[in-house]
């Protein structure tokens, strides 16, 4: 579920626009999935979670980054945006020998946009099973809609 708040300006024009994936852990912290200002998108790290809040596919990197690019896709979307507005992605991972199954599903997204990208190990996640988050920053040209 894609929700959004748009504060306007004086103007009337959208200032900041928050959007939200319906994950649990959005109220908790108080952070948005992803927010616009302007033609600015930046998508916080995001996990393999399932709709109902739970890890999607545990000890297989390849399917958990999947399902991240699955979600920042709907968070661009909510944003007015699409994955072809990507300029930068980082990929953290707790075992770096995951990269390359990880890389290659990024390909499948990005294959044609090419974004820059950085690929690192962390140590730890707020959940063990999540062996991946991805960040996404995108920009979005004035007068240029989403496909």
């Amino acid at each position: 579920m894609i929700y959004s708040y748009a504060a306007l300006n004086s103007y009337g024009s959208i200032m900041r626009k928050l959007v939200s994936s319906g994950s649990p852990y959005e109220p908790k912290i108080g952070i948005s999935r992803a927010v616009r200002a302007g033609p600015i998108i930046t998508v916080a790290g995001t996990a393999p979670l399932g709709p109902d809040g739970r890890t999607m596919g545990r000890g297989k990197p390849a399917a958990q980054a999947r399902r991240c690019l699955e979600i920042i896709a709907a968070a661009l979307e909510g944003a007015g945006a699409s994955l072809r507005h990507v300029v930068r992605t980082r990929i953290l991972l707790t075992r770096i020998d995951d990269w390359q199954a990880v890389a290659e599903v990024h390909g499948e997204f990005f294959r044609d946009i090419r974004p820059v990208s950085t690929i690192m190990q962390v140590s730890r996640f707020v959940d063990p099973e999540w062996l991946v988050e991805i960040e996404a920053d995108a920009v979005v040209d004035d007068g240029e809609a989403a496909p």
